[in-house]
């Protein structure tokens, strides 16, 4: 992995997606804000994406407790192909499972949970690059 490679969590959700960055490092995730899921979504990535120097995309891939793909799955395969095309790096489906609930675990429940669990879902996909 460089030494300078940054990257971009998302916890989509189909009212609101959570949004967190790495350090330049891609070491560590940080919560970073949560977007309404609206029609402007896509370009306020996009946006970030440019402004950060995000190298990759990581998304969660929602799962239930049988490992089975979400109804919400539905939603996200697509939007992964429409990032893909809006932003032109590569998009990576990192299994989450109870990041909102570890994510209010944490901090109690507050507006900014959906960044959180982006973070989380970030990080658990940086410490496999890191370690695995």
């Amino acid at each position: 992995m460089s030494a300078n490679k940054k990257f971009l969590g998302i916890d989509y959700g189909t009212k609101r997606v959570g949004i967190a960055l790495s350090d330049d490092g891609g070491s560590m995730a940080f919560p970073r804000t949560v977007l309404p899921n609206n029609k402007h979504l896509l370009r306020e990535i996009e946006a970030l994406c440019a402004s950060e120097g995000v190298a990759e995309i990581v998304i969660g891939e929602s799962l239930n407790y049988a490992q089975k793909p979400n109804p919400l799955m539905e939603y996200i395969i697509p939007f992964k192909k429409e990032l893909e095309n809006a932003t032109h790096l590569p998009v990576h489906f990192e299994r989450e499972f109870m990041t909102s609930a570890e994510a209010k675990h944490v901090q109690g429940d507050v507006g900014s949970l959906d960044a959180s669990a982006a973070a989380l879902i970030l990080q658990s996909y940086l410490d496999k690059q890191h370690h695995g």
